[in-house]
């Protein structure tokens, strides 16, 4: 946001209009999804337009989203900009992609501000280093710009460390503060105890004596303890390379490349290949379940009737491996395969508080319960409703035969509701609610609490039964201001919460009672009179 406000302000001042193009650039604006870059390049003039539109947001004649940046342009790769700190390598091999065509640098000319580009397919072209450095669509090209075990790849981030990796980059990332400034922190208002120490203090030391301090100190470590924190093999040259990496990329730069590559790659995967293998997937989602065997003949067949009978196909076991890359195992039943594949609708939630996600799930009991003291056995049902973030038990409900929504909405109200404590329950089970006494708590509730968490959820999950998806209960949810996030289809793990607790509880009670049924029919004893009630 910053950078858009300066832009805006450098256009303050009273602007001119000798080319006539205010009125088209406002009509242009006043489609729909309009952006700031299409609609500059589609005037004609970019350069000219781009202050034209500049002056009109500032004056209010024109809206924009402010927390976007202005230099949106169409072009291959969308709504995409180039960060403003991105360099562009204009060195001779480097290659830079212009309007979607990759380009190498055969010669650059500094003293004219000219570089020389040469396609793949021959052609030449030179441009000058400031059409380069402000066309909206010129990136540098993935293939040179990054080095060993990024080249081909996207740049490497903290989310391609494996867990446990990014601790390790923390803590070199420590040892190379302190031998740049003589803290860890890097921050000489903030010392750690004892900083800096004598051999680390910048303003008596040079910084290869303090590299050589920090190599003796990491060599003098315990060998099985050194190698453990990735620090058993590191010289001064190892800190000069980490120091550089840092500077360029940050944390990241601390981690080891070993730390985030996979594999070599498969290099006889070609183009034709790939789209092969994601056709046949798409077709073998959607059909019986085959083999590996199968799958193969399929590719085979696809590359063969779409790109001739010439083209290379890799092996049996090439195949296999880049299918388990790409997809897994293929273990998974074919219903869980495609519900698997189904678009997330409201992405995923991040649970950091009590009261944020609240789950709610029905399950039957295995154990059959009288309906009075001459009544018949009956199956029960358990509803219970789970704090996902400190899976705490909120409120429960049992229900004979089958439970409603209304039985539904009455949970959601325990979960509201704080508990009262019985007489002859004892002190034991009241809650001590830290940072609020006790009596502002009763004098709330109007009553003692028992040990029971109560509050307001802000989201609730559930299932896809029927008295979930009612609409009373989806009327109480919007009454009380809850976000309804549902539970994935054929995906229990998203209220992994309950189900461990209904786990938990039948291990813990029922699978001890007479009359348990077992989870399902195939579980059940054989002498079925003798063992239920």
């Amino acid at each position: 946001m910053p950078a858009t406000l300066d832009a805006l302000s450098s256009q303050r001042r009273p602007l001119s209009d000798p080319l006539g193009l205010r009125p088209g650039l406002l009509a242009a604006a006043a489609r729909p999804g309009a952006r700031f870059g299409q609609i500059a390049v589609a005037s004609g003039c970019e350069p000219v337009a781009r202050a034209q539109l500049l002056h009109l947001l500032w004056h209010r004649q024109l809206g924009t989203d402010l927390a976007q940046p202005l230099a949106v342009a169409a072009g291959p790769r969308g709504d995409r900009v180039r960060p403003g700190g991105a360099v562009l390598e204009l060195s001779a091999g480097a290659a830079v992609v212009l309007d979607g065509v990759e380009w190498e640098v055969e010669r650059r000319e500094p003293h004219l501000g000219r570089v020389h580009l040469v396609a793949a397919d021959g052609a030449r072209q030179h441009v000058s280093l400031r059409f380069l450095a402000n066309h909206p669509n010129c990136w540098p090209s993935s293939r040179t710009e990054a080095s060993g075990a990024d080249r081909g790849r996207q740049p490497k981030t903290l989310e391609d460390l494996k867990p446990g990796r990014r601790e390790l980059a923390e803590l070199r990332m420590a040892h190379l503060l302190e031998v740049a400034t003589g803290f860890r922190s890097g921050d000489r208002f903030r010392p750690g105890p004892g900083e800096p120490k004598p051999e680390y203090d910048p303003d008596s030391t040079t910084l290869t004596g303090r590299r050589r301090a920090k190599v003796a100190e990491l060599a003098a470590m315990d060998r099985h303890q050194a190698k453990l924190l990735a620090l058993d093999a590191v010289s001064l040259h190892t800190l000069i390379r980490w120091e550089n990496a840092r500077r360029q990329f940050g944390l990241v730069g601390c981690a080891d490349d070993r730390w985030l590559r996979q594999s070599g790659g498969h290099p006889t995967v070609t183009e034709e290949v790939r789209e092969a293998i994601f056709a046949v997937r798409e077709e073998t989602l959607r059909r019986e379940k085959v083999s590996m065997r199968t799958k193969e003949s399929m590719i085979h067949q696809y590359v063969r009737e779409t790109f001739g009978p010439d083209t290379a196909v890799p092996s049996y076991q090439t195949l296999c491996r880049v299918w388990r890359e790409w997809f897994g195992p293929s273990g998974a039943r074919q219903r869980y395969a495609r519900s698997a594949e189904l678009p997330v609708k409201n992405g995923h939630v991040l649970v950091h508080r009590p009261g944020q996600v609240v789950a709610l799930d029905t399950t039957v009991l295995p154990v059959m319960v009288r309906d009075g003291v001459f009544g018949d056995p009956v199956k029960c049902h358990l509803a219970l409703a789970l704090d996902v973030y400190s899976h705490a038990l909120c409120a429960f409900r049992l229900t004979l035969v089958s439970d409603t929504s209304v039985d539904v909405a009455m949970l959601l109200r325990d979960v509201m509701m704080p508990l009262p404590m019985r007489e002859d329950w004892g002190e034991e089970p009241e809650w001590p609610y830290p940072g609020i006494p006790a009596a502002v708590v009763a004098e709330f509730a109007g009553h003692k609490v028992a040990g029971l968490p109560f509050l307001t959820p802000e989201t609730v999950t559930t299932g896809h039964g029927s008295v979930y998806r009612n609409h009373a209960l989806v009327e109480a949810q919007r009454v009380l201001g809850c976000n309804i996030l549902p539970a994935r289809v054929l995906r229990p793990q998203d209220k992994a919460a309950c189900e461990r607790a209904f786990g938990v509880i039948r291990q813990l009670l029922f699978e001890r009672l007479v009359g348990y049924t077992g989870v399902d029919v195939a579980d059940r004893g054989a002498d079925r009179p003798r063992t239920q009630c």
